[in-house]
C-alpha cells in the first residue's frame, strides 16, 4: 500500500572541515547551493511535506524562504539521530519518512523512489553503495542468509569486516512510527557523545523488522561534501555528467573535461563549444551556434548560426541569428541584438537594442541606446549616457554611418541616413541624411624640431 511520503533533510552540520563562514549546504555545486540540488530531487518526489533541519543562525532559511518548506532547529548539533528527532517533531506522525542530507546532492529520484518503496512495505530501507576503497565508511554486515545484520564503523570493524565493500550512505526510509520508536531508544554513550541515526539498524534487527537495501547505480549518487576537497571532486564529477549529456544530445565539445555548466544549457543541432567555456543561469544556443574558447554566457539566448569568438562575455541578453560576436566582446544585461549584427573586439554593449545588419566592430561603448538597421559605428565611438546622476538614451536611426572616435552625448537622436564625421562630439540632434562634424583647423609648422633630452 502506498503511504503518504514526507522528507526530512538534515542540514544542521557546521561543516568545520570546509573552513568557511558559509554553511556547508550553501556552498555551490554547478552554480547552485548543495541544498538546492537536494531540494530539487525531493520536490520531484511530490512529498506531502519537506522539513529541513537547520543549525544555529538563519542563513540557510534566508536563502530558501520557499513557502512549501518546514523548518526544525537543532542547536547544538548532537548527531544525525537527534537531527531526525527534531524533524519528526515538525512532521506528521504517520506515513513514511525519507531521510536525506543537505550536502549529499546527486542521488537520483529513481533510486530514492526504490528506497521509499521498501519502506512502504514496512522495512527499514537503506541506500548503499559498493566502493573499491571503503576506508572510513560504515560497513554493511550481512547474515548468512544475506539479510542486513548491522552497520559497523570502520574503526570498530574486524579485518574481515574491513574487507566488505558495501557501505552505508546515510540515506534511509522507514514508517514514521518506527523511526520515532527507535529514536526514543538510542543513546549517546559513545566517544562523540552524539546520537547516531545508524543505531536504529540494530534496533530494527532486534525488533524483527526487515532491513532492505537499495544499491546506488553510481558512486556519484552517494557522494557527500565534508571539505573543499570533496566539493572540488564532486564539481568535476557533476560537470562530467553535464558534458556527457551534451555529447549524447549531439553537441560537439572540444574537450568534455573543460566546460562548466552552472545552470541549464539547451542546445540545438550542430552546436560546437570550444574549451574553457562557462554557462550560467539559463542559456539557449540555437542550431549551428559556435562558441569560441573561454567565453562566459550567463542567462543568454543565442539564435541560429551565430558565432561567438573567444574571450567574450555575454549576460542577460538576447542574440539574434547569424550574428558575429567578439573576440573580447562584452554584452551586458538588457541588450537585444537583431539578426546579422556584428559586435567586434573590445566592444561593450549595455541595455541597448541593435538592429539588423548593424556593425559595431572595434573598441566602442554603446550603452542605453536604440540602434536601427544597417548602421555602422566606427572604432573608438562612445555613447556618453551618464551625466553623473541619471542615464539618458541615444537613438541612432537606420542607415547611419558614424566615424571613428566619436562621442554621442545623450540624450540625442541621429536621424536616418545621417553621417557623423570622425572625431566629432555630438550633443545636438542630427537631422536625417545630414553630415555632422565639428569644424577644426589643421596647422602644419614647417621646420619644427622635436625637443630632445638634455
Amino acid at each position: 500500500m502506498k503511504l503518504p511520503l514526507q522528507i526530512a533533510i538534515l542540514a544542521a552540520g557546521k561543516g568545520k572541515r570546509m573552513h568557511s563562514a558559509l554553511p556547508k549546504v550553501l556552498h555551490p555545486l554547478g552554480g547552485k547551493p548543495l541544498l538546492a540540488h537536494v531540494l530539487a530531487t525531493a520536490r520531484a518526489m511530490t512529498p506531502r511535506m519537506i522539513c529541513i533541519v537547520e543549525g544555529a543562525g538563519d542563513a540557510v532559511r534566508k536563502r530558501f524562504p520557499d513557502p512549501d518548506l518546514n523548518w526544525a532547529r537543532q542547536d547544538p548539533p548532537r548527531g544525525t539521530g537527534d537531527a531526525l528527532r527534531c524533524a519528526l517533531a515538525a512532521l506528521p506522525p504517520d506515513g513514511v519518512t525519507l531521510v536525506m542530507f543537505g550536502a549529499d546532492p546527486l542521488a537520483r529520484e529513481a533510486t530514492l523512489r526504490e528506497v521509499v518503496e521498501h519502506a512502504e512495505r514496512g522495512a527499514l530501507s537503506l541506500l548503499t553503495i559498493d566502493l573499491d576503497d571503503p576506508s572510513g565508511y560504515g560497513r554493511i554486515v550481512r547474515s548468512a542468509d544475506g539479510s542486513v545484520a548491522a552497520i559497523v564503523e570502520h574503526k570498530d570493524a574486524t579485518l574481515e569486516q574491513q574487507a566488505i565493500r558495501e557501505i552505508n550512505t546515510g540515506v534511509m526510509a522507514a514508517p514514521t512510527t518506527a523511526f520515532a520508536h527507535w529514536l526514543a531508544a538510542i543513546d549517546n554513550r559513545n566517544s562523540s557523545g552524539e546520537y547516531f541515526l545508524t543505531d536504529v539498524i540494530a534496533l530494527a534487527v532486534r525488533d524483527g523488522v526487515a532491513v532492505a537495501t537499495t544499491n546506488a547505480a553510481s558512486v556519484t549518487e552517494a557522494l557527500g561534501v565534508n571539505s573543499q576537497r570533496d566539493l572540488a571532486e564532486l564539481e568535476r564529477r557533476y560537470q562530467r555528467m553535464q558534458a556527457e549529456a551534451l555529447l549524447d544530445a549531439g553537441v560537439t565539445l572540444a574537450d568534455p573535461a573543460r566546460i562548466d555548466v552552472r545552470g541549464t544549457l539547451a542546445c540545438g543541432r550542430d552546436v560546437t563549444i570550444d574549451v574553457g567555456c562557462i554557462f550560467e543561469g539559463g542559456v539557449t544556443l540555437g542550431d549551428n551556434v559556435a562558441v569560441g574558447s573561454h567565453c562566459v554566457l550567463r542567462s543568454v539566448k543565442v539564435g541560429n548560426g551565430t558565432a561567438i569568438a573567444p574571450f567574450s562575455h555575454i549576460e542577460d541578453a538576447s542574440i539574434g541569428a547569424q550574428c558575429r560576436i567578439g573576440p573580447y566582446a562584452r554584452i551586458r544585461p538588457a541588450t537585444v541584438l537583431a539578426d546579422d549584427v556584428h559586435i567586434g573586439n573590445f566592444v561593450e554593449v549595455k541595455a541597448s537594442a541593435i538592429g539588423v545588419r548593424s556593425k559595431v566592430n572595434h573598441l566602442t561603448y554603446v550603452g542605453d541606446s536604440t540602434v536601427g538597421r544597417d548602421v555602422n559605428i566606427g572604432a573608438g565611438t562612445i555613447t556618453c549616457n551618464y551625466d553623473g546622476a541619471n542615464k539618458h538614451r541615444t537613438i541612432i536611426e537606420d542607415d547611419v554611418h558614424i566615424g571613428s572616435d566619436t562621442q554621442l552625448v545623450a540624450p540625442v537622436t541621429i536621424g536616418r541616413g545621417a553621417t557623423i564625421g570622425a572625431g566629432t562630439t555630438v550633443w545636438k540632434d542630427v537631422p536625417p541624411d545630414a553630415l555632422a562634424m565639428n569644424e577644426k583647423t589643421q596647422v602644419a609648422r614647417s621646420g619644427w624640431k622635436r625637443p630632445k633630452k638634455g
